[in-house]
């Protein structure tokens, strides 16, 4: 069975993120073995500088290299990433399954984004659009996606 690994920095507090959270993580798990995996954010001083930011950024970094599946496809989620469609993300999942890999891996960075070594070391670089969403939101808008992307390859009517 194919699997999908979330990597995410920071965790859910709020009682309706997690429980939206779990709800996609079940739908998830009729489709792939999926595993979310929440990595503690590096903490910054009230107004950090843009040389503490980095400083944190490489932390994170070395946490997210050392946790992404070996072999996997990897993508991040990222402002400057390609702006898709529903459908044309699912055939981008197919190609991956069609392409021998056995497990994808996406990244949904902290607050301040990702070190740009995570974003070089990704296969796919993909955006959630112009707007910017809460960190938290964002979350259960890209397991809303994946699991929109396993429906749509499965023929399910959940897609409409």
């Amino acid at each position: 069975m194919f699997e999908i690994t979330l990597i995410t920095m920071g965790k859910l507090k709020e009682k309706f993120y997690i429980s939206a959270a779990q709800e996609y993580a079940k739908r998830l798990s009729g489709y792939c073995r999926f595993t979310l995996l929440e990595l503690p954010e590096y903490r910054l001083p009230e107004n950090p500088s843009p040389a503490e930011i980095a400083a944190g950024l490489e932390k994170e970094a070395e946490d997210i290299l050392s946790r992404i599946p070996k072999g996997a496809w990897f993508c991040v989620f990222t402002p400057e990433g390609k702006v898709i469609s529903s459908e044309t993300f699912a055939e981008k999942l197919a190609s991956v399954k069609l392409s021998g890999k056995s497990s994808a891996c996406f990244l949904i960075g902290s607050s301040f984004g990702m070190a740009p070594r995570v974003k070089e070391k990704a296969d796919f670089k993909l955006s959630m659009g112009p707007m910017t969403f809460p960190h938290h939101l964002a979350r259960i808008m890209v397991l809303e996606q994946l699991y929109r992307a396993e429906a749509i390859q499965a023929g399910s009517r959940y897609h409409k």
